[in-house]
């Protein structure tokens, strides 16, 4: 666990003062601290507190001004260190660091000054005199830090180095630079780093499974939702009108505009049953519209405060035909093996055209562009395959589209799995097969498999629109996760030289 991570942690849990660590408690750190290091950084922000008081008290008679426990929490603040450090406040060197626009080539600033993107080789550059003068100012520099410098430069040039889509911000807008920065910093930095480090020893007793799964995954599951845990049922209703309305969803003389309405006023009951862990079957027998392409969007539009297909289809429009020129002109030449992959698509859709195998296309494409698994997406069977003829074990846990035929270019039929369950055998389009797919991550508290996660992620940011400053839907691993995928933010970056570059 990194000090930035606890420190956006602590934040969104609503510190934002010492006097605040009073009311922090070891089950609120439990989400983003194994039990161990919750308990151990639960007491030293509360002895922090204690020893701020004492400060405070000790010195109110010779010091105007505010006690050390009513100023702003800074990174320092956040990080156990000596009681020394704490009482003996410092100016960070980051906080007046002056960007050397002076310094930078006369091309690159009138790149800035006309707002236009600077090309790659003039951003490399402009990177490379920034981190040397932060190493002027500092032999060691934190993450933190690198991000106080890349929101200074994207504040004064957004235009140009602001990390966007088809004017959708990415992020915060400024991930792609911090990035960069790291990454020079690193590069700098790899010549006086010892090749081998000392790791820190870790032992199975470290861990524990007796924290409860609401708990343990709240991070990963409210990811990019709104209410994802309503607190209350809608005015007027009851635990006994709720279920007479479930009752009437599965009447076959429902239309859709009631489905519509019945879906959101149980919404309360159907995140209930969810976050209490109940399994795909016992969701499919008692909210079996739950799984249809109407009643999942409307679940999702509650959840996120997006809707589904809409909201897909609206950034396909804009954005499908750029990525597609992009990868079919300029990632073909960096890579062997996506150019193989390419000319395997190409030959796969033949003369097929239309926006559903545009679609097909593009996905397939940024599967092997990421180089994730196909099969941890798509399951395919045979063309005249039913839904209980399907051999279960083969298909993967994570929501997974079941294509009826040798390739999605040749299927006419698509089905949805969720947790080994064909949840939706009749799907009309692969479009609405894919947004079936991607919303059922949300709405049934999926977290995205490893194997895919640069493409869901991508799909999540650009077509689907979400984008959360903070945390991840990725399931999680052994390897640390930022705040946006560094693959994404790559293809991000080069989808915006290449809108600029106008091919």
């Amino acid at each position: 666990m990194t000090k930035d991570v606890l420190e956006e942690h602590l934040q969104s849990l609503g510190v934002e003062t010492y006097d605040d660590f009073q009311f922090i408690e070891e089950a609120d750190l439990l989400p983003a601290l194994r039990p161990i290091q919750a308990r151990k950084v639960a007491a030293v922000l509360k002895q922090r507190w204690k020893s701020s008081i004492t400060t405070s008290s000790s010195s109110v008679d010779t010091s105007p001004g505010p006690p050390p426990y009513s100023q702003s929490l800074s990174p320092e603040s956040l990080t156990p260190t000596s009681s020394n450090s704490s009482q003996s406040p410092h100016v960070d060197w980051v906080d007046t660091f002056v960007i050397p626009w002076d310094k930078f080539p006369e091309e690159l600033m009138q790149t800035l000054e006309r707002e236009k993107r600077p090309s790659p080789r003039m951003r490399r550059e402009m990177v490379r005199l920034v981190v040397h003068e932060m190493t002027q100012k500092s032999s060691c520099i934190s993450r933190r830090s690198s991000i106080e410098v890349a929101k200074k430069m994207v504040s004064k040039y957004p235009k140009s180095l602001q990390d966007v889509i088809e004017g959708d911000v990415i992020g915060q807008g400024y991930h792609s630079l911090v990035k960069q920065l790291q990454n020079r910093i690193e590069n700098v930095k790899r010549s006086t780093t010892p090749k081998i480090r000392k790791r820190r020893y870790r032992t199975d007793d470290s861990d524990t499974d007796e924290v409860p799964p609401e708990k343990r995954a709240a991070i990963q599951d409210t990811y990019g939702c709104i209410t994802w845990d309503p607190k209350f049922l809608p005015l007027g209703e009851t635990p006994e009108s709720q279920k007479e309305k479930r009752e009437k969803m599965k009447r076959p003389d429902v239309n859709s505009e009631e489905l519509k309405s019945l879906m959101k006023n149980t919404f309360y009951s159907q995140r209930k049953e969810v976050n209490q862990g109940k399994n795909i079957k016992h969701l499919l027998e008692q909210w079996p519209f739950f799984f249809e392409e109407l009643g999942l969007a409307v679940h999702f539009r509650e959840l996120t405060g997006i809707e589904l297909q809409e909201t897909f289809l609206r950034n396909l429009d804009m954005k499908w035909k750029r990525l597609l020129n992009y990868l079919n002109t300029v990632a073909v030449h960096k890579n062997k093996r996506f150019l193989q992959a390419l000319t395997k698509l190409k030959a796969m859709r033949g003369e097929l055209c239309g926006l559903s195998e545009d679609v097909k296309e593009m996905l397939l494409l940024l599967l092997s562009y990421f180089d994730e698994k196909e099969d941890a997406m798509f399951c395919y069977v045979e063309d005249t395959c039913l839904a209980e003829e399907i051999q279960m074990e083969k298909v993967h846990l994570t929501p997974t589209i079941v294509v009826c035929g040798q390739s999605c270019f040749s299927s006419r039929r698509t089905m949805l799995s969720v947790d080994r369950n064909i949840v939706n055998d009749h799907i009309p389009s692969f479009i609405s097969a894919l947004c079936l797919m991607f919303g059922s991550f949300y709405c049934f508290n999926i977290h995205y498999p490893s194997e895919l996660a640069s493409t869901l992620e991508f799909l999540q940011r650009c077509f689907f629109s979400i984008n959360p400053e903070k945390g991840t839907k990725v399931e999680k691993t052994n390897t640390s996760r930022l705040t946006v995928n560094p693959r994404v933010l790559t293809l991000i970056q080069d989808l915006s030289d290449h809108e600029w570059c106008d091919v």
